[in-house]
């Protein structure tokens, strides 16, 4: 066991539990088959980080999330994720790249949203664009609440949602990740587009 830590490093659950610990979380232990993952309170919202994995019939590919039920009372989304061939071939069906004015963020990220005016105001904020440049794959949006919380939940109820490729396993990565989760949602609750409230929808 010791000789596979040596070449693999510490496994998942090692990490999530240390990361747990270290911002005041609860490491929820899934079992062998679903894994375990990582609830945090952030202000008035519940956060979680958890791994799921995609079936191709011969083959599969596990993902990292991480997911905040929110209420949002004007129906603001958007999109943000790295640039990159898939990126490239969007843009050419129409998707709209919004730029917002700083040009390392601006080469870096693909950027859409359903109110430019109110996406440029969220990454306005410098804390939220440093976060987001610390990660090297990031695909972030709100996804409508009616398809990833549940079809019982309430009315304007949205989710902030976080995946990327792979198990991340470096723990200055995870942290930051729900740094990410709270600057945004804050900002997000400046805007009025957020409420601080918890619809108690996690699971």
């Amino acid at each position: 066991m010791g000789t596979l830590r040596e070449i693999f490093g510490p496994s998942k659950d090692e990490v999530w539990r240390q990361l747990a610990a270290g911002i005041g979380a609860t490491y929820v232990d899934g079992g062998f088959w679903r894994g375990g993952k990582v609830e945090a309170k952030v202000a008035g919202w519940r956060v979680t980080l958890d791994t799921f994995t995609v079936s191709t019939g011969k083959s599969s590919a596990t993902f990292t999330r991480m997911r905040a039920p929110y209420v949002n009372p004007d129906g603001f989304r958007f999109k943000v994720y790295r640039k990159g061939v898939f990126s490239q071939i969007a843009k050419k069906l129409g998707m709209q790249d919004v730029e917002v004015g700083d040009p390392a963020f601006d080469d870096a990220f693909i950027v859409r949203g359903s109110d430019e005016s109110r996406l440029r105001s969220l990454l306005a904020d410098d804390e939220i664009r440093r976060l987001l440049l610390a990660q090297p794959a990031v695909y972030l949006e709100v996804r409508h609440g009616r398809r990833v919380v549940g079809p019982t939940s309430p009315r304007g109820v949205d989710e902030l949602w976080f995946q990327a490729g792979g198990v991340i396993r470096d723990l200055a990565l995870l942290a930051a990740l729900f740094d990410l989760f709270a600057a945004v949602l804050n900002r997000l609750c400046h805007l009025g587009s957020a409420y601080e409230d918890d619809p108690q929808l996690a699971r």
